[in-house]
Formats: structure tokens, sequence, C-alpha cells
């Protein structure tokens, strides 16, 4: 590692900062690199740069499976410009190993920034959201969809006899003569109801959510009392629209994120927390995300367009 280390902040504290993480990933750094690298730590920015460089790459690394795992370690005993090439395409190859995952699951999916209507065999229709899938499992006594990713706007045609469920998260969501929305938001689903009810059920707890109201549930986590909302607010995606009233940044992000291609990262607990409000194009998630830097004073960081870091 040489002097160019030095470099200006208008070089890029986060290009610096990957530098150092492939040179040091790859094992051949000397003492005088070692002791370079502890110096320039030693400013907060650039600590926190590295920081944020050093979770992106262990998010990837535990996602692999073993085998690509191993040979990502050989592969880090080799050339520094090798390492860097090896993080790359251990990227690509998190992206195909989540699509492929999902190909075999899915029965109707959507691409990132897709939208699509599907009907089913007994004329109950599903909007899919951008980067979204269902799977499709009609039995003689029950009609039952899971969502596995995204977002879906549900239109049930009614049957007494066969009742329409979909599972999600943790629990699942019975049509009672319904249309209504579920969104997945990490770990936990958001379900939105436009008429009639709903039933949800979530490991031995139940709800009833009426039309104009929403409620959320997960692992571990008790289905929420129905709240009041505006129904066409929160399902804007189906005319193009993102609005946010009060939600987290976090969960903004990952919004954004199914209209993105590549990687939104918002490492920062603190940050992820950030109250969001806007109404937004799902054609411009970098607009979004420039709009919202600007107005919670926070700094986004790109290593090319494809990853984006949001930070304090």
């Amino acid at each position: 590692m040489n002097h160019e280390h030095d470099r200006s902040k208008g070089d890029g504290i986060h290009d610096v900062a990957v530098d150092w993480w492939v040179k040091r990933d790859a094992g051949g750094m000397s003492r005088a690199d070692r002791r370079a690298l502890e110096v320039w730590l030693t400013e907060p920015e650039h600590r926190q740069a590295f920081e944020e460089v050093e979770l992106l790459c262990s998010q990837v690394s535990a996602l692999r499976p073993e085998k690509a795992r191993a040979k990502a370690a050989a592969s880090r005993r080799r050339t520094a410009f090798f390492a860097s090439a090896m993080l790359a395409a251990s990227l690509a190859f998190v992206l195909l190993w989540g699509e492929l995952s999902l190909l075999l699951r899915a029965d109707f999916r959507t691409a990132t920034g897709e939208t699509r209507t599907v009907t089913l065999n007994d004329g109950s229709r599903v909007h899919l959201g951008a980067k979204s899938a269902i799977a499709v499992n009609y039995r003689e006594a029950e009609r039952k969809v899971t969502l596995i990713e995204g977002e879906g706007w549900f239109e049930a045609t009614p049957d007494a006899s066969r009742p329409f469920v979909v599972a999600a998260a943790s629990g699942s969501v019975t049509a009672l003569g319904t249309t209504f929305d579920i969104a997945l938001i990490g770990d936990k689903a958001r379900v939105t109801v436009a008429a009639n009810r709903v039933a949800i059920s979530n490991r031995g707890d139940a709800e009833i959510v009426s039309e104009g109201q929403q409620s959320v549930f997960g692992p571990g986590v008790s289905i929420s009392k129905p709240t009041a909302v505006d129904v066409n607010d929160e399902t804007a995606w189906r005319w193009g629209k993102l609005i946010f009233r009060n939600r987290p940044l976090g969960e903004v992000v990952a919004t954004l994120a199914r209209y993105h291609q590549g990687y939104l990262l918002t490492p920062n607990e603190a940050v992820r927390q950030l109250r969001v409000s806007g109404v937004f194009d799902v054609d411009d998630p970098l607009g979004a995300l420039e709009t919202i830097e600007q107005s919670l004073n926070i700094r986004a960081t790109r290593l090319t367009n494809y990853f984006v870091i949001l930070h304090g």
C-alpha cells in the first residue's frame, strides 16, 4: 500500500476504504501497510466508511453457501486484484443464488421495477408489486396462496366452500369477501384492507381487520391492533407512486430497493429509524434517495449507483 491512501476527500473516502479492505482481506499487508491503515482509521469518518464496507462484505459472505465461502477464502491468499474481483463475483453469486431459489419456489413473480396482474383459475386476481413472488396451492377445501417476496393486491372471488387464504411471514390472512393488500417488510407482514374484512391468524393469535384498516404481524410479534389508514396512499404503488407517512427509513429503503437494480443499504440502526414522509415515483428510486438524503441531512455513498449506502 503506498501514499495514495493519503488522498483528499474529493477522491472519495469510501473508495479508499474499499482499497484498504481489499488489501487487508487479500492477506498481503506489510508491517508498514498495517501501520498506515491504523493511522488512516484514526479519523472518525475513515473508520465509519471502513466499517460500512466491512458490513457489506460480511453480509455477502454470510449469504454464500459453504463451498462458495471456501473458494473465496482460498482466493484471499492471492493478489489484491483477485480478491477485489472475487468480491464482485460473490455479490453476483448472491444475486444469482437468490434468483434461482425464488424461481424454484414461485409460480408467479415479477422482476425489479415490474408489476403484473395474475388471474388464478377460480377468477381471483393478484396484482403483484415490483420484485414480488407468490406460490399457488389450490385444494378441494382451500385456496391457498403464499406471498414469498414483495407485495400483492388480492381480489378474492367469493366461495364459501373454499376459503381464500394468503400465507405470509409467520401467519395467514383469510379473505372474508375481500380485497386487500399484503406487503412483506423484513420478516413481518403488513395487511391493508380495501373492502370488507380479513381474518389474520399468527401462531395462536387472531384478529379481524376491517375495510380501511391496517395491521402488522410476524414471528414473535403479536398481531397489531387494526388502525385506520388511507388505503389509496398505502397502495399507491399500483399507480406508479410510493407514498410514505412517518415511516422508518429502513422500511422506506427496503421498498425503494424493489425498484432499483442493485443494493440500497442502511447499515446504521439509528439512521434506519429516522422517519420519512413523502411522495416518490417508482421509476426514480435514486431520485427519491437524493430527496431523502437532503431532507434528513444524511449522506449517501455510491460504490457506483449499483451499491448505495445511506449513513449519518
